[in-house]
């Protein structure tokens, strides 16, 4: 029997047909290198934000640990002097722009929490300079020049969408984004967009034979936008900082995976991208990929397995 597909599900719906939703969001992404000097990584990541508003941006994403180096690219450093309270330095700052501008936004930085741990966070502040919560990084690797357990403990907000005046999205940090379940819990809680601030790239004369890790790292989050239908935005830093060569490649893709903007692998760049998110219901639809889903059928995934710690 042959299976009828939709126009609309082959995006072959004409322009009267389709009604365009008036759900246009922009969003900008902030990607740079990162010195030493802290209080000069932020006065560039503000001067970049307020280019990135004049653009129009209403939303705008900054780099996992926007303003430090990457230290877990070393193993048991004392670097505790890095971490920053919340509310704190970067959110003072950041609320301030974000009620200047009218603009949400997401700010990654070392956590040190009320409880005396440390974690990789990211703050989203609200247009009226509110902050709107707090999420900690869940998914922690352990691997060499990423020694990120010996400096963070595991999130414990759960994963949580926020309710901005644009938008509702989802923030999942880096190593979280090679994991299928933090996206799908955020496309289940309703995140119109997913933003994942990064801090990946290369190992200096490092040659995996398991293929080229840019690419897998960029096909990965595509997927994540095509079986949840919704936009991801995708941040990275760029430049050497010792033994590690971030790629950048700060990109935005449509709920269908489609690359709207891509940034330089090399430079610094402000990203600004105009998403529609009245296409993310129409790919949901058409897909059916959260409506015949088999939630009885998924027990396994609560059960510890091979390669669990």
């Amino acid at each position: 029997m042959r299976q009828e597909i939709s126009a609309d599900k082959l995006g072959l719906t004409d322009s009267k047909q389709k009604k365009r939703s008036d759900k246009v969001v922009t969003i900008g992404l902030i990607q740079t290198y990162v010195s030493e000097n802290i209080a000069e990584n932020m006065a560039k990541t503000a001067e970049k934000i307020e280019e990135a508003a004049k653009k129009g941006a209403q939303i705008i994403c900054l780099q996992e640990l926007y303003r430090t180096r990457y230290f877990p690219q070393q193993q048991n450093q004392n670097v505790k002097d890095l971490a920053e309270i919340i509310p704190g330095e970067s959110t003072k700052l950041f609320s301030e722009l974000a009620k200047k501008h009218r603009i949400v936004l997401i700010a990654p930085l070392f956590e040190k929490a009320k409880n005396g741990k440390f974690y990789n966070s990211a703050v989203v502040i609200g247009s009226n300079g509110e902050i709107l919560g707090t999420y900690r990084k869940a998914h922690i690797p352990q691997d060499p020049y990423f020694y990120e357990k010996d400096y963070f403990v595991a999130g414990d907000t759960d994963y949580p969408v926020f309710q901005t005046g644009f938008a509702r999205i989802g923030v999942l940090i880096c190593y979280d984004q090679w994991f299928p379940e933090p996206a799908r819990i955020n496309a289940l809680s309703g995140a119109e967009i997913i933003f994942y601030p990064t801090a990946i790239g290369y190992v200096k004369g490092c040659t995996s034979a398991d293929g080229d890790w840019h690419d897998a790292w960029k096909t990965v989050q595509r997927a994540h936008a095509i079986a949840n239908g919704v936009h991801v935005a995708a941040v990275n830093r760029v430049g050497e900082e010792g033994e590690l060569e971030f790629w950048g490649g700060s990109f935005v893709c449509d709920s269908f995976g489609k690359v709207l903007r891509e940034a330089s692998t090399t430079k610094e760049e402000v990203v600004i991208a105009q998403i529609d998110l009245s296409e993310n219901k129409r790919i949901q639809d058409g897909w059916g990929f959260l409506r015949n889903r088999r939630p009885d059928t998924y027990n396994p995934l609560t059960k510890r397995g091979a390669g669990d710690e």
